[in-house]
């Protein structure tokens, strides 16, 4: 893993100071909070002598590509159970699945009303009797151990900070910065879905209750984004050189400026965005924005 960077953040308002932790740099392919939640459940699959990690995740998944190349990195073999029927004959027009392939993994491809079951017992037993003994690392990676992984993103030089910021996906990131966070911050999470569920599932996690959920900035739900997000995203680039992620990370920096913009935070706040990666769905989704005739995202990855 690389060495962490915190880069500043160029601010109209001068009582405001604002960074961001890179965690998209530590790892060329497994970046961000990803190389968080799957370090300890890698030792795990050691530990239990596995050689089959069995996941799951969508057609752009920064999981699955993650899981994909851990595996190929570390000499395990992967499956992924990726939701749509529809997508199995279209592995070559997505670039995560034909990254994830390129690295080994093997592809189970369900329905969406399957898929909306895998967590029962009954389908796993079946994934078990199909494929044989795996570990199972679920979608998005949040289990207990990736939780641990991800209360090592905060470290002691970032007391000087009030606020700290990040996505939220599954609601593991937030949990292990919550974990990990000091009495005296706040913790903001910014969620990329539609929806009050993440409360039950990070409170299943998090051992603080210094946190808040900013539900104003997912864009319609997840995966959705529009041509003011797409604008700012690029205007970032341009001003910070730091590229953003229109799912995940893109929707909170946007938040947290637009609350800033608001007078959200008092005078003199510290803040700290969490970069959590995910920059390897850009190629995807600017694909998608193509077919649609909007704006792409500019910079390259």
């Amino acid at each position: 893993m690389k060495e962490i960077l915190t880069q500043k953040i160029k601010l109209q308002s001068a009582s405001i100071s604002l960074h961001i932790r890179r965690e998209d740099l530590l790892h060329p392919f497994v970046s961000g909070n990803k190389i968080r939640k799957l370090k300890y459940n890698l030792l795990q699959v050691k530990l239990e002598n596995q050689d089959t990690i069995l996941t799951f995740g969508g057609a752009f998944s920064n999981h699955i590509a993650a899981v994909a190349f851990s595996g190929k990195e570390q000499g395990f073999k992967t499956i992924g159970i990726i939701r749509g029927d529809e997508l199995s004959d279209k592995i070559l027009e997505n670039p995560t699945l034909q990254f994830a392939q390129n690295c080994g993994m093997q592809f189970e491809f369900v329905s969406r009303e399957i898929y909306r079951i895998k967590s029962e017992i009954a389908f796993l037993e079946s994934l078990k009797q199909k494929f044989g003994s795996f570990y199972l690392i679920p979608e998005g990676g949040t289990n207990e151990l990736a939780i641990k992984g991800c209360q090592e993103i905060l470290t002691q030089t970032d007391a000087e900070f009030d606020y700290i910021c990040c996505s939220v996906g599954t609601g593991g990131t937030i949990s292990g910065i919550i974990n990990s966070s000091l009495p005296h911050q706040k913790i903001l999470g910014f969620p990329a879905l539609k929806g009050d569920f993440l409360q039950n599932e990070i409170c299943n996690f998090a051992q603080n209750n210094n946190w808040e959920l900013i539900t104003d900035y997912h864009f319609g739900g997840y995966a959705k984004v529009n041509q003011e997000l797409i604008a700012f995203v690029n205007q970032f680039y341009k001003e910070n050189e730091i590229p953003l992620d229109p799912i995940y990370t893109g929707k909170m920096v946007f938040g947290v400026m637009d609350l800033i913009n608001k007078n959200y935070f008092p005078e003199n706040s510290k803040i700290l965005l969490i970069h959590t990666g995910g920059i390897q769905g850009i190629q995807g989704m600017n694909n998608k924005l193509k077919s649609r005739q909007l704006p792409t995202i500019e910079f390259h990855v």
